[in-house]
This record gives structure tokens, C-alpha cells and sequence, in this order.
């Protein structure tokens, strides 16, 4: 074969693995922009029994087609404390079962024959994304012709791939080089190096497939890459886990010993029955026997049934598995302060699956309310007490506030540059902005009426029993309030959110009849003008406290009715 020719089926390769690439992920993009709530929903349940995280890490790397992007939105929820590592872990194990369909999507592919080929027959999916995509009107639909031209495209770059192993086929000197290549340890070492380098094992499988189509490789060294691959894919999750906490690196290490375990195993019991056999017996011949004459699907099927085993038998071994990695990277002599100011939901990792940051997103926010809402309440308990017990957990509270106002700005900041995102989690991010300031200012306001409360005690006044009891309405107000606020926000309620507006007509007019009821008790000579002071800047601030959150609630206007 000339040298043109050999170029040629170089470059051919590398277009192929390139489209398959940017197929891959234009499919991830499209399918999670697509299906965010679902994804939003199916995530925010990863807490339950080991058998539903494998489910969740099945599906949700199913529906995204990326096992990467599975692992590293684990390690986000690890990180971010969301999840335990023994959840962590279990996600994983799904998220290998459901990497599993791409190579069935790419085996089935590969027949034709006489009959037109059905990988040229899906590559036409290509144009019908196309034409979806350009002449469609809403943003839905625009995704959904993404979903059909990436799915188009992992076959152009299939049938790239496979055009270039048939030209290396007819290479001999490159038919004698792979067949001397022979040691099972030496493919699989050969399978990991690949799928570190080009970051996917879904590609390193594809090639696989292609090659043992072609009759470059055997069925069994094409078992060997792909169990290598398995190994290599962990490469995305060490570079995710190395920048992270401690049990984002243990969660990284779970994922390695888990595939390298997987690989281990089946390598020994391989070994065992080629003994045990007199040399008959290896995977090769064993799938030619369950699926003759498809090397295509003998392998596909391979990869899935050693990726469901492998979980099988390692679902039990969880807990240990954990505790090992636990004793290799083990907690700090000098632990982080648990009270540092610090996020709770959401953390730069989940920024690789969007709708699933953004759902968390939605969780910080609403821990800040909660936190803005202890707040007030201390606030009025110091003042209306002067008990002042309280007021470093306040300020620490106050710090913290500032803290995650800052944060979740800067979160949802590199949120907002990710494509995948539907038109309405757009519209969402863009009122996430005024919501945290909104949050912020009701921590200052509370800081104010905290301040209020040390200029009586420098002096030695505080409020008359009646000016307490008409507080005490207007906190129960207010909080009541907050309760209809949060229904609204966390599940898009107009009810509730039609209820706060008449909760806030009633802390209107309890302010109003608190500045008349102060005039009178000045006549009366029941409380001083300083104490009136402080009482009616009280009031002012108590007001405008339930005005920010009602801000909080409008904001649902702006997207909870869109498609």
C-alpha cells in the first residue's frame, strides 16, 4: 500500500474519532438541556437505598451519554456534602452500567451487508436534526434536532472509523503487528493508555468495535481494549477529584478501584477456566458461541454484561470498599472548621451537568432564606428580651450570609455560560441575582435591628410590654409570610404566592397601627423618645424585611409559566 494511502487512512481515523467526539457531546448538551427536570428530579432523589443510586448513575448516564459527566457531578455532590460516599459510590456503579448503550447503539450500526447499511441509514439522522433545528420555532424542538444530528454523527464518525480499519486491514505488516500483540495485560494496559488520552471510553469501545469488524483484531483482544477503556475512563474523575476536598479524592479513588477490580476479576476467573479447560476456553469464544457471526454484538454484549457483573459483584463490597479509601486518604489531624462560612448545595463540579447545578442552585438559595430568616428571628428575640446570648450566633450567621451571597453570584455567573441550558433556566438564572441581594439585605436589616437593640442596653432602656406583644404579631406575620414565600419558590405555587401578597397587606397595616400605638403611649408617658426611636426603626425595617421576600417570590413570574 502506497505511503498516500497509509495517510489517508490516518487521517480518516482521526476525523472519525473527532466526530464521534463532538457527536457525543453535542447528544449530552441537547439531552440534558432537553430533559433537565427530569434530570433535576431524578438526581435530587440520589439519597435512597444502594440498588436506586445504581439506577440514578444507570439512567442519568443513559440520558446524557456520558459517564464522565455522571462521575464528576458525583464528586460535586460529594464535595458539597450532599450525597455520602457510599451514595457516591453507587452512582458510579449505574453510571458504568448505563455507559454500556453506546456501544450497543454503535454495534448496531455496523450491519448492512447486501442491504443498505444501517449506519449510513442513522447517519441520515444528521440532516434531519438539521432541518429540525433551522426551521423550528421554540427552544424545545431546537434541542431535539441536536438530539437526532449528534446522534447522526456517531455514525459519520462510525463509518469513518471503520473505513480506515478496512484500509489498515489490507496493511499486512500492520495485521501481523496487532495480531502479535497477544498479552491479555498488555491490551488492557494498551485499552487504559488510549481512553486517558482522548478523555472517553465510549470512543476507545467504538474503536474496538471497528477494529474487530475489520479483522484487525480478534473478538478477544477487542475484550482486552475494552476492558482497558474502563480503566483509562477514570482519568476524567482523578482530574475532577485532585482539585477537590477529601471526599471528592476519595470518591475518585472509588471509581478507579471499582473498574480496576471489575477488570482484575475477570481477568482471574478467565484464567482460571483457560486452566481448567486445557487452553479451550476464553470470552472470545464463549460470546462467538452466544452470538455467531456478529463480532460486533459479541463484544457490545461483552461490554455490557462484564460492566453488570462487575456491579453484581461489587454491590455488596461497598462499605468496604469505602472504609479502604477512607484509610488511604484519611481525615486531617486538624479538620477544617465545621462553622467556616461555606456552601451547602452546590459546588463548581455540578457546573458539568447544568440542569442538575442548576436544581442545587435553587437549594442554596433557599438555605440562604432560611438562614436570613433565623436571622430576623434572633434579631427580635434579642431586642424584645435584651437577653444578647444570641448575638455571636448571629453575627457568625451574618458572616455567613455575606459569604453565600458572593458564592452563589459567582456560581451562577459560570452557570449561565453553559449552553446546555433551556430558555427557561435561563430566565431563572438571570432572577437568581436580585434574589440573593434581596436575601442579603434582609440579613443587614436584621443586623440593624440587632444595632437598634445595643443602643438600648448602652442606655439601659428597652421596650414596654405592649410594643413587645405588637412585635411578637408582626414576627408571626412575617413568618408565615416566609412559609407561603418558599411554597411558592420551591414548587412555582400562585396560591402561595397569592396568599404572601395578603400576608403582606396585613404586615402593612400592623406597622401603620404600630406607629399610631407609639404616638399614644409617648402621650401617655409609657416610653421615652429613644425608645420610640428604636421601636418605630423596627418597624420600618421589620417591613421592608417582608418586602425582600416578597421580591423572592415574584421572581417565579418571570418563568414558571413558560414552556
Amino acid at each position: 500500500m502506497s505511503i498516500t494511502a497509509i495517510i489517508t487512512a490516518f487521517l480518516s481515523l482521526f476525523a472519525g474519532i473527532g466526530i464521534f467526539l463532538i457527536a457525543c457531546q453535542m447528544m449530552s448538551t441537547n439531552l440534558e438541556s432537553a430533559s433537565s427536570n427530569k434530570l433535576k428530579s431524578l438526581f435530587s432523589k440520589a439519597s435512597g437505598s444502594k440498588l436506586l443510586g445504581v439506577g440514578i448513575g444507570a439512567i442519568g448516564t443513559a440520558a446524557i451519554q456520558s459517564s464522565g459527566a455522571t462521575t464528576v457531578m458525583t464528586i460535586g455532590f460529594v464535595n458539597a456534602g450532599i450525597i455520602s460516599l457510599t451514595q457516591a459510590a453507587t452512582i458510579i456503579y449505574g453510571a458504568n452500567i448505563g455507559t454500556t448503550i453506546t456501544a450497543q447503539i454503535v454495534a448496531m450500526g455496523m450491519f448492512g451487508g447486501d442491504s443498505i447499511s444501517t449506519s449510513v441509514i442513522f447517519s441520515a439522522f444528521v440532516g434531519l436534526g438539521a432541518f429540525i433545528a433551522l426551521f423550528a420555532n421554540k427552544d424545545f424542538w431546537k434541542k431535539i434536532g441536536g438530539i437526532f444530528s449528534g446522534f447522526g454523527m456517531l455514525f459519520v464518525g462510525l463509518c469513518l472509523m471503520s473505513s480506515s480499519m478496512t484500509d489498515f486491514a489490507a496493511m499486512e505488516s500492520v495485521k501481523t503487528f496487532l495480531a502479535s500483540i497477544s498479552d491479555p495485560l498488555l491490551l488492557v494496559l494498551v485499552g487504559a493508555l488510549l481512553t486517558a488520552i482522548i478523555q472517553s471510553s465510549s470512543v476507545m469501545t467504538s474503536i474496538a468495535l471497528a477494529m474487530v469488524v475489520a479483522g484487525l483484531v480478534n473478538i478477544d483482544q477487542g475484550i482486552f481494549l475494552t476492558m482497558g477503556s474502563n480503566i483509562g475512563s477514570c482519568i476524567v474523575a482523578i482530574i475532577a477529584g485532585v482539585t477537590s476536598g477529601r471526599n471528592a479524592k476519595r470518591t475518585a479513588l472509588i471509581h478507579l478501584f471499582f473498574n480496576v477490580s471489575g477488570v482484575v476479576i475477570f481477568l482471574l476467573l478467565e484464567g482460571i477456566l483457560w486452566l481448567i479447560t486445557a487452553g479451550h476456553f476464553s470470552y472470545g469464544v464463549l460470546f462467538n458461541q452466544w452470538f455467531p457471526g456478529v463480532p460486533q454484538v459479541q463484544l457490545a454484549m461483552f461490554h455490557t454484561i462484564f460492566n453488570v457483573l462487575t456491579v453484581i459483584i461489587m454491590l455488596p463490597l461497598t462499605s468496604l470498599l469505602v472504609g479502604t479509601v477512607c484509610k488511604i486518604i484519611p481525615d486531617d489531624s486538624c479538620p477544617v472548621d465545621p462553622d467556616a462560612p461555606h456552601c451547602y448545595f452546590i459546588d463548581d463540579h455540578l457546573l458539568s451537568t447544568p440542569p442538575v447545578a442548576l436544581q442545587q442552585t435553587k437549594m442554596e438559595i433557599m438555605n440562604m432564606a432560611s438562614l436570613a430568616k433565623e436571622n430576623f428571628d434572633r434579631s427580635l428575640h434579642i431586642i424584645c428580651s435584651m437577653d444578647f446570648s444570641e448575638e455571636s450566633n448571629f453575627k457568625k450567621q451574618e458572616i455567613e450570609l455575606n459569604f453565600l451571597n458572593q458564592a452563589i453570584i459567582d456560581f451562577v455567573v459560570k452557570l449561565s455560560e453553559k449552553i446546555q441550558l433551556s430558555q427557561r433556566d435561563r430566565q431563572y438564572i438571570s432572577t437568581t441575582y436580585r434574589t440573593v441581594r434581596d436575601l442579603e439585605r434582609v440579613g443587614d436589616y436584621a443586623e440593624n435591628i440587632v444595632e437598634y437593640a445595643d443602643s438600648l442596653r448602652a442606655n439601659n432602656q428597652h421596650f414596654s410590654q405592649n410594643a413587645v406583644e405588637e412585635i411578637q404579631q408582626l414576627r408571626a406575620l412575617i413568618n408565615a409570610l416566609y412559609e407561603q414565600i418558599m411554597l411558592a419558590y420551591k414548587n412555582e405555587d400562585f396560591d402561595a404566592l397569592d396568599k404572601a401578597y395578603l400576608l403582606e397587606d396585613q404586615i402593612d397595616d400592623l406597622s401603620k397601627a404600630m406607629e399610631d400605638n407609639h404616638i399614644l403611649r409617648l402621650t401617655e408617658g409609657i416610653c421615652t423618645p429613644t425608645v420610640g426611636a428604636q421601636y418605630l426603626s423596627l418597624a420600618t425595617n421589620a417591613e421592608r424585611i417582608a418586602d425582600h421576600f416578597i421580591n423572592v417570590g415574584k421572581t417565579i413570574r418571570s418563568y414558571a409559566e413558560q414552556e
